[in-house]
């Protein structure tokens, strides 16, 4: 089958790999994503497409910072089954139909109609033709793997291909477009389901037309997997995660933000998880509600840490992002929390939350303990006070290491601390309180004993007994009384036969270990298990405790932590053993000393068991049990421990007791009690190294209560209870729990013995739990120690005697005894805790719930103490107590005693409501909905309240009102509910007290109005906490008032509030905001009534105030109650509309506030809910309240009931448009919440279609009342619509993809409908167009008001033009093109539009940064097409002004997109701005022009171009004249008001200061000499002049020094049609830094041109494919002809300066004659380049213009060589004497070249070509003349010779007194005449040899003077002002005078000026040479100096480094010159220091 194109194109995902066989294949991976566009191949089984492969991160590493990067596009063929289509692209109707793009500008129509091409719609293809693929290389073809994939099914067969699938397919391979793809469509439209692919076919195409090259696909928006509907969260994780690594992670590598790089790699990984945790459905509802805000937020941190953009995403609907559907108000709460906060605001004061501890043993080390022990439990701690146990025990038995392992991983220890408060967690008013989990250990120790200790009798015992047993449910019962020794567990009779056993045993003193008869009989006693007591010598073991160790668990709450955590364990340290350091312990806590005393207070961490490690994890949930079943994979079979209190108020029944045994006060001379003797003394054979405490819980008849002792939430009940052994004074802190029976806990009572293990008890102790008729007071107890004997363990019936014993040292009078007579008595140190739904522990309430067994008078005292009973009494029998205060008001009927008595308790009660630490509001509503059953109670109720508020000024009733106020809810349910129960029973007796009860209702709401009316100071208080509560007594009244009553009720209560101030204003609004969100008052006609009113109630409180923090808080409460009521159905704004755009524009106007606190948008209640702020912000809450309010409104309403009705014109609309301007610029909140934003684009849209309606039927008057047309209003309303629609917002093709899904999902297409609101705006100020314009300009309205706004508009309509958007894009065209023809209609001239683009594009460029785009050739065709009906009709002048126009504007957007083209290099965009700034110049733009040369400047400046920085500022500078005109002042750059003058001389400075950084001596020079001649001759400042000849002097000075380098320079040559015109076929030659070589300039040159190829050798021909460059070194060219050359003992960096400033010709040697022994016959052959510039030039290049070649003559070969030979030694001459030694040799070498007369090199040879007269000659007789060629040739050698001469100074050392030799002799030989000339005292002949000068003109500017100084060898510059007849002027003198201090002469004496005789001067002038030729020898000079320097000037050696210089030209005059330009005294350069 062959290849046929796709009606559609068509996505696919790739499901099974494909691996490439042929150069045509493309190879898949799993995932890959491929867009097919043909099929064909065997069958139609293969299709060929596209691969989008996601970015690489080597990409981004190496692409440009900031640069977005793009997806790679692969294409090929593959086969079909390999892939699975999911969808064909194109946006389907309801039809079936493909629908035209102009329905939705950002999706893409393709039409092939056109062969050529491919053209889409709405968008852009890929610019240029498109490349087929080629296999072979390897960037084109996608890599993969083979091995370590995956399992997949079957492999596939794969299809046969045909042979035309070989051939290559035509496609792009990379770099396509970034744009949308029909995918874009929201999910409302639908899609083509995927179906059969159907190709079309292909025979309309002739056989032998061109292929139509495959259509471009654009990029979709974002996934649309499957899961979206169910689960968003998983295509929002996806996108985000490719959009962090395409955009973020390469840049956070470049930047080196590791810490940020960590961060997002945690945060991938999590979110990684949790969608695959999404996708696999294995988590309960309670899971994911956690895991899916979880996501959301680790989102937010994601896009905070990278974008700072936030999109907001709801956890509530499953993670769904927000869309402009969804409520603004929860949009802008939801956007705020997540742009402000870290995580979702949880106010921990809410007292229905509670929070539990999962706490999990994950590992131990156990070193040798025998049977460990670990036990958990929670205790808190406040500052200053001891540990506080909060929750019982966990104990855990530890096995063997490998069964812990098992046991562990199945979860077997682990528990749930459940029920903790904010108070436990130290989240509310306690916050310095901390929450420990404290670890013990225990552990079997083998029990060590004295001889003198041992038992009487012992007895065999198994050993294995003594050993803990698991019981069945995995535990150990290491608690229970088992084997070692007597328990009391035992019968009573028992005790009783030891009674007799030991009646003959009396003494004063007990025996060690009293003996049982029962022993002596046989019969052996036993426990309950049936294994006896053992007394066996032998190994006996005892429980003691070895460690503690806490970890604070209190961070695990507040920032929901959860992980492992190593807890230490320590111990006390023995006497004798090293402690820990403690300080030094990152796990050592205080609080451990509390827990585990020391004696000598040193710890050591416990080497037997060193440390456990434990997981926690924290959860916060009302109901534990409900959170067990709702996390069944996490908590599944888990074992809770409860607190050992209420966190609240109880709801379900409970009765636990908990006993805390402390400690035994057992002091050295402690007493035990006794029945008898009174006290008797311990037994001094005790030592008490192992005291145990066995504990019973027994009846009053001395009955056991079984199995109720619990020492662990994990353990058994048991019987009997052991302590661990501990030694004398050290502590048990041990908790137990018993749970006995209800009827059994008045009479029972702890039963314990003391025993010295493994002895029996020498002690026992009791304890009731039942004390004066009611439980034992919680606390701590101290139960006496008795003597166990016969008296106190014998039993009558069963019944203990102790129990006739006092139990504590408390007589029945509560006196105790004094110690001081008695001595100390051993007691024991018990604290009991009742935690019981079921019992009581005061007195108080229980009489009140027996009230009825009360006599009246102890009723009342009942009554009148009620307040003293504590809140958690009350609490725990909540029911009983309303049942008994209720009966007591019904009782007490009439009696207002009774019933004011009973009412004020039961107000006590309700005041609970209020405690924090109490949840009882649902019980107490539970109470009267289900359990109330008082119906007479009604009366007594109505009554008291209405005595209470009779006189509520009263001062003794002030107090109880507020208490009744803040109750008033439920007593007014109570009311109702008793009322309602009297309803049923009058139904029965036929009664009715209807009326009444209403009108005693009303009544007390007339007592709360007449109280808000009061005005008496005392009433504030009551007045505040009625409208506080008000609004929550209302809703009660339902059932038994109407809605209307209700609402009459709510009126008058307003009423009465009219005059309210302060904060009472914001809790009236409070009120009224919960009365309009009640249900009761929003149906039907209510509803209505309810919006008008509130309108006018809050109308006082909003709007146009002054500003002040209360007026801010009333406007946001007013805007809650908007809100709240815009949400409901079928609302209608009754004027919140305007009220809101009144109160927006208020605010605006003020400053913001930068806070640090964050409150909570919308709030409901005063004060309002807030959260602290990880850094102060500027943002204002009301402001951002009042847009999300207009935008709710803007979305329900907008009718010309709501804008239009209460507008008066254009005083409200301008504000209207003011606000919505505002919002669109971010004033309402930061752009960068990025949801909000894009829903206020779409919100201000529909505004301004309201206000559009209502300016079309009031602001366009008719033409005959043209003038009344308001053009500030409807200018003002097109700029707002304008600045909507070019948004950079809404530009979605430029976003990455997660930006770019949320833009087109929150918002849409608003550019689209903004485009057709822009349209019908534009063509309602239009006037009716007539038949022949419409027919010639297409428009059907044109002119009228629209010529108000050109050129206005102009540019706005312009950034529309350029839009990607086709749909705006035409309508902005449209616009465009309907103001051109007016424009040209009323003036026949478009410069003024022209002008207007000009600057709006350059504006555009330069702001947006854009480059250049399709998008820009598409708006000039489309602008063209729409006046191409105007070009039929040859020489329409209208016409040809429109097409040159257009012509200007695309030679612009050219130059502009090649200016900001971010794809080229520096050099490039100079070259490029500098063709922009001439097409500027042409333009007359000069603002723009000048800001374009001082960007450059910048840039060349940036590069260190300093020269060429210079040199662009003079093109600024060239702009004025020297005159005093006045300049308006510039901003960019920024220039004051001043004249023309004053400009010029700022530029000139800068320019000055960039040509001496950059060592342009020439044009420094220049512009010097241009400044000193309007100094001179036209402003008269000598001042500045002599500054001006001051810096002209130092660079003189420099310049002779030679403290500078010649600029190095190249000419290239580009060659191939792969460069652009201006380039290509041309030579350049290009200037460069003295130091640069020729291959670091190559790399440069490479760099500039990547793709170009080097040829340095060979020719590269001209129409040959490809970039070819040539690089050559050529030098500048020296006219051997200039003056410079005839002048003698000139410095040779003065040479070099002369001949090469400003070259424009430079030469390279094409051929050398050289012979070796004539130098008549030589010649060179020299190419001669000659440039368009001078150099210096902008762009350090000039263009070859010219090529020529020349051939020097003998004469002129030797003046050029020897020149050059001096340049390279006095050159080598510079680097020695700077320090630079390596270079000896290379001197050496150059001298001795130069001295050896028989050497080729030499220049001595040039000699023989200067004629010489013969030796015989006369003196008289005339020397022949010389010619200026054979001058410059004899000035040449003298040169040479003195340089060779100072060179030779060099050789002075030791070492070289050989070297110096050997180079003198042959020196003075070759060069003797020479040396001749230059002797002290030449000859009258000499001397006119050295001072002549031939053929040189006085009027040449260049001609130079020497100034002989003292190793400077600086040479003056001057201009030729006047002839100078002599080598040295009277000026020349007269200038050194006054520039030093003195000019001494060598021989000491001062040089005096010459006289006017010239034979005197020159007398003066031989003699000042002649002594100071001795001088010169150490001089660094070329010649000898004729005088020396001044002492002030530095010579060599002080100045010889050019920074030095440098430096002393900004000092000189260019700085302080800058400095003190703008100064407005008469001389700006005055204090300008001078030399």
């Amino acid at each position: 089958m062959p290849w046929r194109p796709l009606p559609r194109i068509a996505f696919a995902l790739a499901i099974y790999p494909f691996q490439a066989s042929s150069p045509a294949d493309l190879p898949l991976e799993i995932g890959d994503e491929l867009y097919i566009i043909e099929q064909g191949g065997q069958d139609a089984s293969w299709f060929r497409g596209y691969l989008v492969a996601p970015p690489s991160l080597l990409a981004g590493l190496t692409s440009v910072k900031g640069q977005k990067l793009e997806p790679t596009v692969f294409s090929g063929i593959f086969p079909r089954c390999c892939v699975e289509v999911r969808e064909v692209l194109g946006d389907s109707g309801l039809d079936g139909h493909t629908h035209s793009s102009e329905s939705n500008g950002d999706s893409p129509k393709f039409d092939h109609s056109n062969g050529d091409t491919p053209r889409r719609h709405g968008s852009l293809v890929h610019k240029g033709s498109m490349r087929r693929n080629r296999s072979s290389d390897s960037s084109g073809t996608k890599p993969f793997t083979n091995g370590g994939s995956p399992r997949f099914p079957p492999a596939p067969q794969w299809p046969t291909r045909t042979s035309s699938q070989h051939l290559p397919n035509p496609t792009s391979d990379k770099g396509l477009a970034r744009q949308l793809s029909h995918r874009s469509l929201t999910n409302s439209l639908p899609k083509s389901s995927p179906g059969p692919l159907t190709p079309t076919s292909d025979t309309s195409r002739a056989p032998n037309k061109k292929r139509p090259q495959a259509p471009v696909p654009m990029l979709k928006i974002g996934d649309e997997t499957p899961t979206s509907s169910s689960e968003p969260l998983v295509d929002e994780i996806a996108s985000c995660l490719r959009e962090w690594h395409c955009k973020n992670l390469h840049e956070l590598l470049l930047a080196r933000r590791y810490s940020a790089l960590e961060k997002v790699s945690d945060l991938v990984s999590h979110l990684d998880l949790a969608r695959r945790q999404l996708l696999h459905g294995v988590l309960t509802a309670s899971e994911l509600d956690a895991l899916r805000e979880e996501i959301v937020w680790n989102l937010v941190d994601g896009n905070k840490m990278l974008s700072s953009e936030i999109i907001v995403r709801d956890p509530k609907q499953r993670g769904r992002l927000l869309t402009g559907d969804d409520s603004a108000i929860e949009m802008t709460k939801l956007q705020s929390t997540m742009s402000l906060l870290d995580r979702p605001p949880v106010f921990q004061h809410d007292p229905i939350n509670l929070y539990h501890l999962l706490v999990d043993v994950r590992e131990f080390a156990n070193n040798g303990l025998v049977s460990p022990t670990i036990t958990l439990h929670l205790c808190s701690r406040s500052p200053g006070e001891p540990p506080k146990v909060l929750t019982e025990s966990f104990v855990l038995d530890l096995p063997p290491q490998e069964e812990f392992e098992k046991l562990a991983s199945a979860g077997g220890y682990r528990t749930l601390f459940t029920d903790l408060t904010s108070n436990d967690i130290g989240d509310a008013s306690r916050s310095d309180s901390d929450l420990y989990l404290v670890v013990k250990v225990q552990a079997n120790q083998a029990i060590q004993r004295s001889s003198f200790s041992q038992p009487r009798r012992a007895y065999p015992v198994n050993e294995k007994a003594s050993q803990s047993r698991t019981n069945t449910n995995g535990f150990l019962n290491s608690g229970s009384v088992k084997g070692g020794r007597q328990s009391l567990m035992w019968a009573q009779k028992q005790f009783g036969s030891v009674r007799r056993a030991q009646n003959d045993l009396r003494t004063t003193q007990l025996p060690s270990t009293p003996e049982s008869p029962s022993l002596e009989t046989g019969s052996r006693p036993t426990t309950r298990d049936e294994s006896r007591p053992s007394t066996q010598q032998g190994p006996q073991y005892a429980k003691r405790s070895i460690g503690v160790g806490v970890f604070n668990v209190k961070h695990l709450f507040s920032h929901s932590v959860s992980g492992d955590q190593n807890v230490s364990i320590w111990t006390p340290a023995a006497a004798n053993a090293s402690a820990d350091s403690l300080n030094s312990s990152d796990d050592w806590d205080e609080v451990i000393r509390e827990l585990a005393s020391s004696r000598n207070g040193a710890y050591t961490r416990c080497k037997p068991m060193e440390h456990v490690r434990l997981a926690f994890q924290s959860f916060a949930d009302p109901d534990a049990n409900a959170l067990i079943d709702r996390t069944p994979t996490l908590l599944q079979d888990i074992i809770p421990t409860s607190k050992t209190d209420f966190p609240g108020a109880p709801t379900k029944p409970r009765s636990d007791i908990y006993i805390r045994v402390s400690e035994a006060f057992l002091p050295h001379q402690a007493l035990l009690s006794h029945p008898e003797r009174g006290t008797v003394q311990i037994a001094a054979s005790l030592e008490l190294k192992n005291v145990q405490l066995t504990l019973e819980v027994r009846k009053n008849s001395g009955e056991r209560i079984e199995r109720c002792i619990f020492p662990g939430s994990n353990s058994p009940g048991q019987t009997a209870w052991r302590t661990s052994a501990v030694e004398r004074s050290e502590l048990w802190d041990q908790m137990i729990k018993l749970v006995i029976p209800t009827d059994d806990v008045p009479g029972a009572h702890l039963i314990m013995s003391l025993a010295d293990a493994p002895g029996f008890p020498f002690a026992l102790s009791w304890m009731p739990l039942w004390t004066e008729e009611a439980f034992i007071k919680d606390g701590s107890h101290a139960p006496l120690l008795y003597v166990y004997d016969r008296e106190t363990a014998s039993s009558d019936n069963g019944r203990g005697a102790y129990l006739a014993l006092p139990w504590n040292s408390k007589s029945r009078y509560g006196d105790a005894k004094d110690e001081t007579l008695t001595g100390p008595t051993a007691t024991l140190r018990i604290e009991t805790r009742l935690c019981s739904t079921l019992f009581s522990q005061d007195t108080i309430l229980l009489g009140i719930l027996r009230w009825k067994e009360q006599p009246e008078n102890h009723v009342l005292d009942l009554l009148e103490r009620f307040v003293f009973v504590p809140e958690i009494e009350i609490v725990k029998l909540i029911n009983e107590v309303f049942d008994a205060l209720f009966s007591i008001i019904a009782g007490y009927d009439g009696k207002d005693q009774y019933e004011d008595l009973a009412f004020n308790a039961l107000v006590t009660v309700l005041g609970i409501v209020h405690d924090r630490r109490f949840n009882l509001g649902p019980f107490v509503d539970t109470y009267a909905e289900t359990k109330f059953d008082h119906p007479f109670a009604t009366p007594c109720l109505i009554r008291s309240y209405l005595r209470l508020l009779a006189n509520p000024a009263d001062s003794t009733k002030s107090r109880r009102v507020r208490a009744a106020v803040k109750v008033g809810r439920q007593l007014l349910k109570f009311i109702v509910c008793a009322r309602r129960k009297q309803e049923t029973r009058e139904a029965g007796i036929g009664a009715n007290t209807e009326a009444t009860f209403r009108r005693d209702v009303k009544s007390i709401f007339g007592a709360f109005n007449g109280l808000m009316e009061d005005s008496s100071p005392i009433s504030i208080g009551n007045k505040t906490l009625v409208v506080q509560h008000m609004h929550t007594w209302l809703p009660e009244l339902k059932g038994l008032f109407s809605g209307e009553e209700i609402l009459q009720i709510a009126t008058a209560f307003l009423g009465s509030c009219a005059g309210v101030e302060g904060k009472l204003i914001l809790y009236k609004l409070v009120f009224i905001l919960n009365l309009t969100a009640d249900s009761l008052v929003s149906k039907g006609d209510i509803k209505q009534q309810v919006l008008r009113a509130t309108a006018e109630w809050i109308d006082p409180y909003w709007g146009v105030s002054n500003d002040s923090i209360q007026w801010r808080e009333q406007v946001r409460l007013c805007c809650s109650i908007a809100a709240q009521q815009a949400k409901q159905p079928h609302f209608k704004d009754p004027g919140y509309f305007s009220k809101a755009i009144e109160s927006y524009h208020s605010l605006s106007i003020s400053r913001r506030p930068k806070n640090d606190q964050f409150s909570l948008l919308y709030p409901t209640t005063y004060p309002f809910p807030s959260k602290p702020l990880t850094s102060p912000v500027i943002f204002d809450e009301a402001i951002t309240e009042l847009a999300g309010l207009l935008a709710i409104l803007a979305g329900t309403h907008l009718s010309s009931q709501r804008v239009g009705a209460n507008f008066s014109y254009a005083d409200q609309l301008s504000p209207s448009l003011d606000v919505v301007m505002s919002i669109l610029s971010g004033g309402a909140f930061p752009k960068e919440w990025l949801s909000l934003y894009i829903f206020h684009h779409k919100a201000s849209l529909q505004i301004l279609e309201s206000l559009f309606e209502v300016m079309v039927t009031n602001h366009i008057p008719f033409i005959d009342n043209a003038d009344d047309f308001n053009t500030d209003l409807w200018n003002k309303y097109l700029l707002t619509l304008l600045t909507l629609v070019s948004s950079d917002t809404l530009a979605l093709e430029t976003f990455p993809e997660q930006k770019r899904r949320a833009v087109w999902k929150i918002a849409g297409d608003v550019r689209q409908q903004g485009a057709i609101l822009l349209k019908r705006s534009w063509e309602a100020i239009g006037w009716e167009a007539s038949p022949e314009e419409q027919k010639r300009y297409g428009l059907p309205r044109l002119g009228g008001f629209q010529v108000q706004y050109v050129p206005s508009l102009v540019a706005p309509i312009l950034d529309l033009c350029l839009s990607v958007h086709e749909g705006l894009r035409n309508v902005a065209v449209r616009i465009l093109q309907a103001m051109i023809i007016s424009e040209w209609n009323l003036n026949e001239d478009l410069s003024v539009i022209q002008a207007e683009m000009i600057d709006c594009f350059e504006k555009m460029f330069k702001a947006k940064n854009i480059g250049e785009s399709l998008v820009q050739k598409m708006f000039i065709n489309e602008l063209l097409d729409m006046f191409e009906s105007l070009a039929k009709p040859p020489g329409d002048p209208t016409w040809q002004a429109i097409k040159d126009m257009i012509s200007t504007i695309d030679e612009l957007l050219e130059l502009l997109a090649a200016v900001h083209s971010p794809d080229i290099t520096e050099s490039l965009r100079i070259m490029n701005t500098l063709q922009l700034m001439n097409f500027l110049k042409d333009m007359q733009k000069e603002d723009i022009f000048i800001r374009y040369v001082h960007q450059l400047a910048e840039v060349q400046a940036r590069l260190h171009n300093k020269t060429e920085a210079g040199l662009a500022l003079r093109l600024h500078a060239n702009l004025y004249t020297w005159e005093s005109t006045a300049l308006k002042p510039l901003t960019d750059p920024a220039f004051p008001e001043q004249s023309s003058f004053d400009r010029k001389e700022r530029l000139y400075f800068e320019m000055i200061k960039y040509f001496e950084e950059g060592e342009a001596w020439h044009s420094a020079l220049s512009s010097y000499r241009e400044l000193a001649n309007q100094y001179e001759h036209s402003h008269y400042d000598f001042a500045k002049l002599a500054r001006t000849q001051r810096a002209m002097a130092t660079i003189y000075e420099t310049i002779s020094k030679g403290e500078w380098q010649i600029h190095r320079y190249f000419r290239v040559v580009y060659r191939g049609l792969g460069f652009p015109i201006n380039l290509r076929d041309k030579q350049f030659v290009y200037e460069v830094d003295a130091s640069e070589r020729q291959s670091s300039f190559t790399d440069r040159m490479r760099q500039l041109h990547p793709a170009a190829q080097f040829s340095p050798k060979g020719e590269a021909e001209d129409d040959e494919e490809g970039q070819y460059l040539q690089i050559f070194s050529v030098s500048v060219y020296r006219d051997l002809d200039h003056p410079i050359y005839q002048q003698s003992k000139v410095v040779q960096s003065t040479r070099d300066y002369i001949s090469s400033a400003r070259p424009n010709c430079f030469a390279v040697t094409s051929k050398r004659h050289s012979p070796a022994s004539e130098v008549q016959n030589q010649w060179i052959e020299k190419t001669l380049y000659k440039t368009k510039e001078s150099f210096p030039t902008i762009l350090g290049r000039s263009e070859i213009v010219a090529v020529d070649a020349t051939r020097l003559s003998p004469l002129q070969t030797a003046v050029e060589r020897t020149a050059r030979k001096s340049s390279e030694l006095a050159a080598l001459d510079k680097r020695i004497t700077s320090g630079d030694e390596s270079d000896f040799t290379s001197l050496t070498d150059a001298i001795l070249s130069s001295v050896d007369p028989s050497s080729a090199a030499t220049v001595a040879q040039y000699r023989q070509l200067i004629p010489t007269a013969p030796e015989e000659a006369e003196e008289g007789i005339e020397r022949p003349a010389l010619s200026p060629l054979q001058n410059a040739l004899q000035i040449g050698l003298l040169d040479h010779t003195s340089i060779l001469r100072h060179c030779l100074s060099h050789y002075m050392r030791p070492e070289h007194v050989h070297t110096r030799a050997f180079l003198s002799e042959h020196f003075k030989e070759t060069f003797s005449p020479e040396l001749a000339l230059l002797a002290p005292n030449p000859t009258t002949d000499q001397h006119h040899i050295i001072t002549s000068q031939p053929h040189s003109s006085t009027d040449d500017p260049l001609s130079v003077i020497p100034v002989f100084t003292n190793g400077a060898n600086h040479v003056s510059e001057e201009l030729p002002s006047e002839p100078r007849p002599r080598p040295l002027s009277l000026l020349s003198f007269s200038f050194l005078k006054n520039s030093t201090a003195s000019v001494p002469k060598a021989n000491g004496t001062s040089v005096s000026a010459p006289s006017d005789d010239g034979a005197s001067s020159a007398g003066k002038f031989s003699q000042a040479t002649s002594s100071s030729v001795h001088n010169s020898t150490s001089a660094n000079t070329t010649a000898p100096l004729p005088m020396e320097a001044s002492a002030e000037r530095p010579t060599t050696a002080q100045s010889g480094r050019s920074g030095k210089v440098k430096k002393r030209f900004s000092r000189l005059g260019l700085s302080r010159m800058i400095s003190a330009r703008d100064r407005t005294t008469a001389d700006p350069m005055n204090g300008v220091a001078e030399e």
